[in-house]
């Protein structure tokens, strides 16, 4: 196949990543003759990394640890990378440069929508405090949540996701990682794998709320098993966040029924 892009994921670990999946069957659904890799990048690789990609190069994925990285190689930056100071996109630019993009906060906002579409939001409880809780914190904002609860385990990594929700025009407090009851119409957990399993003690406190756990590989999670309400799958979220990701690199919409056929088919999803 003569190519006329290049795409590809990077980060550390990076075998597992589904995103290939989803890129390459938006490709074949559009006709387009691009490829697309997972290519494993520690942070301080990733500027190497990016500097010796040819004019091939149409657009890359960014998953842990490289989020908040990302915007230090790019040359410009969107709004809500800006805010939540992490980008999981990287699209090349006319100029040849690179355009950072948050996509997780589309992705966020799509999955909770499918679930609660009626829902309306007043209250968020973030558990963890990384990169994705940021992104966390803007997509609770555009839901229209206006006071934030961020359970971490280390304070000031909590206060780093707070002060992305007060400069959002939010209000926010920090409380330690364990499991409690705190009024709350929406729960993000943003922990890997079974790390959230304690919460599972109280899920019964937060029987009307929604719950997105962004984890989608091994699934449920016990937290997403016990959880009462509505729950939205770190599948669902993946999916919409490579949707936008997909219609920023190709300047395409991007067809979403063939990548959610795609991902529904693979084994582990």
């Amino acid at each position: 196949m003569n190519l006329t892009g290049r795409a590809g994921v990077l980060g550390s670990p990076i075998e597992h990543s589904l995103s290939p999946i989803l890129h390459l069957a938006a490709y074949r659904e559009l006709g387009v003759e691009w490829d697309y890799g997972r290519f494993e990048v520690q942070i301080d690789e990733l500027e190497p990394f990016v500097a010796e990609l040819d004019d091939l190069w149409r657009g890359l994925s960014l998953t842990m640890p490289l989020k908040g990285e990302a915007l230090h190689v790019a040359d410009e930056a969107d709004e809500i990378a800006r805010a939540t100071k992490a980008a999981n996109t990287l699209v090349r630019t006319r100029s040849g440069g690179w355009k950072a993009y948050n996509t997780d906060v589309f992705g966020m906002v799509r999955a909770i929508g499918e679930v609660a579409s009626e829902r309306r939001f007043t209250r968020v409880v973030i558990l963890g405090a990384g990169a994705t809780a940021r992104s966390a914190v803007a997509a609770s904002r555009d839901l229209g949540v206006r006071d934030v609860v961020v359970a971490a385990r280390r304070p000031e990594a909590g206060q780093e996701v707070i002060d992305v929700a007060r400069a959002l025009g939010m209000t926010g407090r920090g409380v330690a990682l364990a499991p409690c009851a705190l009024a709350a119409d929406l729960v993000i957990s943003t922990l890997p794998a079974d790390v959230a399993a304690p919460w599972t003690q109280v899920v019964q406190d937060y029987s009307d709320a929604v719950l997105l756990d962004v984890t989608y590989a091994p699934w449920p999670t016990t937290l997403a098993g016990a959880w009462l309400g509505p729950v939205a799958s770190g599948a669902d979220l993946l999916l919409w966040q490579a949707t936008e990701q997909v219609r920023l690199m190709t300047g395409r919409p991007a067809p979403v029924d063939a990548m959610r056929a795609a991902l529904e088919s693979y084994p582990h999803a």
